[in-house]
């Protein structure tokens, strides 16, 4: 029986809402993005964020459900991101979810943020297990050899920022708009990614485990003694450091993807995330693979940053495995993939932090 699901996400700044089926078949994917919200605060304000998937969520559902041709009575059940992310917008849509499960009677499943990624590619490309996968966004970063639709092994991570993290930070110390990832690589296209020495942290280490706040900081540095030398920032030097913090980036994940396939032993390496839209990036990944004879695969941007899409299929992955949940489901801000992992960013009352 082919299944058709309704996938809902709400973990950041995106309300998103889709339809897919078992097939593999995308029938319809709806995101609204809350860029504009945000703009003034240089970053994702939870509270803004919350009361925007509040707003938004029943109307992203209607019309996924109205571009996919489908009314609630021909879904089989009903996917949900329940953590991790910001719990506010978490929140919004797992009660949105329980609605609507209490409403048809459909199966609830709640999802996993980062296993929606980390089972993308199984979506987009239909590829078997295991492979490697590297997520890599605002809020995560880690190396995960995927065998199974739950069975996750991390091989490594940030101890500190993930790159996404880092690109809006630095965006912000250099006055370009947010989101930074776009605007650095733009800036970077201008300048010289040899002009300005910057760090490699943790290259000098084994392992796979990586840290970009140390980056962060040189570039503040970078920034500071421009400043008080010239009296401001060159948009030469702009372009200078945008693009020599790009290659530092690049050139670390490379080395780590490097690292992370003589470990994991497997045919294929991943990507997702919104930093994997990054060409720079991109293309040192792609060398990576083809020095080491692996395939490479990137899924298409849409499905790469947070999509509802990625939460459908990863609920039918659990559905198939005879995963339902009830309404004692619970939003949870934290849920690391690898429960057997040490958390690497410590932990509180709230569980693991990554």
């Amino acid at each position: 029986m082919t299944l058709t699901v309704l996938g809902i996400e709400s973990s950041c700044d995106d309300t998103a809402a889709a339809v897919v089926t078992g097939a593999r078949e995308v029938l319809s994917s709806v995101v609204s993005g809350q860029t504009a919200l945000h703009a003034g605060f240089g970053g994702v304000v939870p509270e803004i964020a919350a009361r925007a998937h509040a707003e938004r969520l029943d109307l992203c559902v209607e019309m996924a459900l109205e571009q996919a041709g489908v009314g609630l009575r021909d879904l089989d059940a009903i996917a949900v991101t329940a953590g991790p992310g910001l719990i506010g917008g978490v929140m919004a849509g797992v009660m949105l979810a329980k609605g609507l499960a209490a409403g048809t009677g459909l199966p609830l499943v709640g999802v996993n943020h980062l296993a929606g990624h980390a089972l993308t590619p199984r979506l987009t490309d239909g590829i078997g297990f295991p492979y490697l996968m590297l997520l890599v966004s605002g809020g995560h970063c880690q190396f995960l050899r995927v065998s199974g639709p739950e069975e996750f092994t991390r091989l490594g991570g940030t101890i500190d920022d993930a790159p996404g993290e880092a690109f809006d930070k630095v965006a912000k110390l250099l006055g370009l708009p947010q989101p930074g990832g776009p605007s650095v690589e733009a800036e970077a296209a201008r300048g010289d990614p040899a002009a300005v020495p910057l760090p490699r942290p943790l290259l000098d280490r084994p392992g796979c485990d990586l840290s970009f706040s140390g980056l962060k900081t040189a570039v503040l540095r970078v920034r500071d003694q421009a400043v008080a030398a010239e009296g401001g920032l060159r948009d030469g030097l702009r372009a200078d450091i945008c693009a020599s913090f790009q290659r530092a980036v690049a050139e670390v994940l490379a080395e780590k993807t490097r690292r992370a396939l003589a470990e994991a032993d497997v045919p294929v390496v991943a990507v997702a995330g919104g930093v994997a839209a990054n060409r720079t990036i991109r293309a040192a990944l792609e060398r990576v693979t083809a020095e080491a004879g692996v395939r490479f695969l990137a899924p298409p941007l849409a499905l790469c940053t947070d999509n509802a899409a990625m939460i459908a299929w990863a609920g039918i992955e659990r559905f198939r495995l005879g995963h339902r949940d009830g309404m004692d489901l619970a939003a949870r801000p934290r849920w690391p993939l690898d429960q057997n992992a040490a958390p690497m960013l410590g932990a509180g009352k709230r569980g693991a932090k990554a």
